[in-house]
């Protein structure tokens, strides 16, 4: 991505290096706790709601709130780059980031308050012309449901994804995604709210269609904060085999946030993978070197949140 992100149709070499590394106990301790906290916290979160623990919104609460300081806690002790490691004036805008997703998904996943999102969301799950109601009681049935949601809408997510790295015009909302020179916990919600609009809804709306529980919804819930949260860390988490062909992992997404373009356009699912894998756009590289776009500098709020409204020759020159 050393100019814009627009891709030139040329997959990313899938002959990755992930295929031929030797493993050393290390790597294999570093690539055990993603598949741990994701899946434990899907199946701990699904057998809250089979079992009617009491404390229910309370734990929820927690499960939203707890992966990011424990991640900016582990980030310190166990970093990945210390040339990633924040400032004190990039926490507070990574906050303010955070603050406004919370203020939009909150509503969508949880019952703890009430407006028109929340509302517009219950009545399109009611109206979902598929008629089908997927409200599993059963631990196994949650999280299968969960998955199959992820599954479809990853594919949506996917070809959205990609299309906003292919045009000009649709990578205007994606550009402040990418313009971050550092990984962080915190940095998988500094996103445009327009982009919210355009790419970030698959996974509500796929919940709609298949007339998803509150159940399935928590659990889907647990699974897309935990790999949003840990996705971005400065983290030296590694891909777990088997699991990262389905799942996306830390260390696959760092790749997707390369300042080069071979790197950049590719790993476009950020939850499930599996249509990467697919569609060709796979990279396994271990490592990347300079994160970010276009020039590969920090852009102030002002313009992270004024990106999609600049001309294309702006855009182009940042």
């Amino acid at each position: 991505m050393s100019d814009i992100a627009l891709g030139t149709g040329n997959s990313p070499d899938t002959a990755s290096s992930d295929s031929a590394k030797s493993w050393t106990l290390k790597d294999f301790l570093w690539a055990c706790p993603q598949p741990i906290l994701v899946l434990g916290f899907m199946i701990l979160v699904a057998n809250m709601v089979a079992s009617d623990w009491i404390y229910r919104e309370l734990f929820g609460a927690i499960m939203i709130v707890l992966p990011v300081p424990l991640c900016i806690f582990a980030e310190r002790i166990w970093t990945k780059r210390k040339d990633w490691l924040l400032e004190p004036k990039e926490m507070a805008e990574d906050a303010f980031w955070l603050a406004f997703a919370g203020l939009l998904w909150v509503p969508l996943y949880s019952n703890f308050y009430e407006t028109p999102i929340s509302a517009g969301f219950k009545s399109f799950r009611d109206l979902a012309p598929l008629h089908i109601n997927l409200a599993p009681t059963s631990v196994p049935g949650m999280l299968g449901g969960a998955l199959l949601a992820a599954l479809i809408s990853s594919f949506i997510y996917y070809w959205l994804h990609r299309v906003q790295h292919e045009s000009l015009f649709w990578w205007r909302m994606h550009a402040t995604h990418h313009h971050i020179t550092k990984m962080g916990c915190m940095r998988g919600d500094r996103t445009h709210p327009l982009e919210y609009a355009s790419l970030m809804l698959g996974t509500p709306i796929a919940l709609a269609l298949l007339g998803a529980s509150d159940g399935v919804m928590a659990v889907a819930g647990a699974f897309n904060i935990w790999n949003g949260v840990l996705n971005h860390s400065n983290l030296p988490l590694k891909s777990m085999p088997v699991y990262d062909w389905f799942f996306a992992t830390a260390q696959q997404h760092h790749v997707h946030h390369a300042h080069e373009r071979r790197q950049a356009d590719s790993n476009y699912g950020c939850m499930i993978i599996l249509w990467d894998r697919i569609f060709g756009t796979y990279c396994g590289d271990d490592e990347v070197g300079q994160i970010g776009a276009g020039k590969a500098v920090p852009l102030s709020l002002k313009d992270q949140l004024a990106l999609s409204f600049y001309s294309d020759d702006r855009l182009k020159s940042l």
